[in-house]
Order: structure tokens, then C-alpha cells, then sequence
């Protein structure tokens, strides 16, 4: 089924914390032990791009991007309800989010938990390749895979124009 998404940047609060409680109610960040207060500081931050998927006025998902630093162009989380999961929402949010990184540079990068097999799969369909592991980075017996999309080296980047 295709649906008319909608992908809008927010800061606002009341969006924010309701994406913080999305995240601290399902998995992975139940496993990984991430409480609502600590789902919503992680959306804090200057160099953080929170970007939300709606279809008509209901929200849907969202992505939280870290565009600074050494792996500018991180994608920190991304998260669908889940009776929206099989809409291609997560599909719409990771093709917006790639191209605005795009844009600043030639890298995309994400960790998926080891135990989360569909996401890490859905991923390396998406071009994602694995690129190190982080053993027993958040909790223990379970590990961190950093993953890494890329168009080209970051000293030949010079941008590219914008396609959004």
C-alpha cells in the first residue's frame, strides 16, 4: 500500500517527548535499558536533527540525525509506531534522512544492536555495509555494529546539490 508521507524537521517539545516515549516503550531501547528521560536527552543538542513522518495529521515515526563531529552524518535512531511498520514509512524516513546527509557529506552512519537481526538486514539491503563492532557497548553480552553507506571518500567530497 502507498501512502502520502510527510517528512517535517521539529523541535518541538511536545513532539519530542512523545518520540521519547515511543523509544522507551519498545525494543531495542528496552533491552538497551533507555528510559524515557534518557530517550529525550538524546534528541538534545545543537548538532541534532530530529526529523518526523506523518500521514495526514497522525505521526507516525521518526529519525534523530548527529550532524557534526567525526561521523557527521549519524543517524542515531530511527523509529515507526508499530501498526505502520509494513506502510514503507521507515522506507520514506531513511531516503529523506540519507539525502540530507548527502548533502554535507559523503557518509551515512548508524549502529544497529546485534540482537536486532530484521534492522540490521533491512540495512545492508539499503546498501549498508559493516564497517565495526562495538563489543559490549551499551550492555553487556550485546554489541553494537557501526555501519556505514557511502558515495565516495570524504576528502574528494564537495557536495552535492540538493535533491529534497
Amino acid at each position: 500500500m502507498q501512502v502520502a508521507v510527510s517528512i517535517n524537521q521539529t523541535k518541538d517539545p511536545k513532539v519530542l517527548d512523545r518520540c521519547a516515549q515511543w523509544m522507551a516503550a519498545s525494543e531495542p531501547w528496552l533491552s538497551l535499558g533507555r528510559d524515557e528521560s534518557g530517550c529525550k536527552a538524546a534528541m538534545q543538542g545543537s548538532e541534532k536533527e530530529v526529523y518526523v513522518a506523518s500521514v495526514q495529521s497522525a505521526l507516525l515515526g521518526f529519525v534523530v540525525l548527529q550532524m557534526g563531529g567525526t561521523f557527521k552524518g549519524y543517524i542515531q535512531s530511527i523509529f515507526v509506531v508499530p501498526e505502520a511498520r509494513s506502510l514503507g514509512i521507515g522506507t520514506v524516513l531513511l531516503d529523506y534522512v540519507e539525502n540530507r546527509i548527502f548533502q554535507t557529506s559523503p557518509n551515512v552512519f548508524l549502529c544497529v544492536s546485534s540482537f536486532n537481526d530484521s534492522a540490521r538486514r533491512l540495512y545492508e539491503r539499503r546498501g549498508y555495509e559493516v564497517v565495526g563492532v562495538l563489543e559490549d557497548f551499551l550492555i553487556e553480552g550485546a554489541d553494537e555494529v557501526l555501519m556505514r553507506k557511502s558515495i565516495g571518500p570524504l576528502n574528494a567530497f564537495k557536495g552535492t546539490p540538493k535533491l529534497l
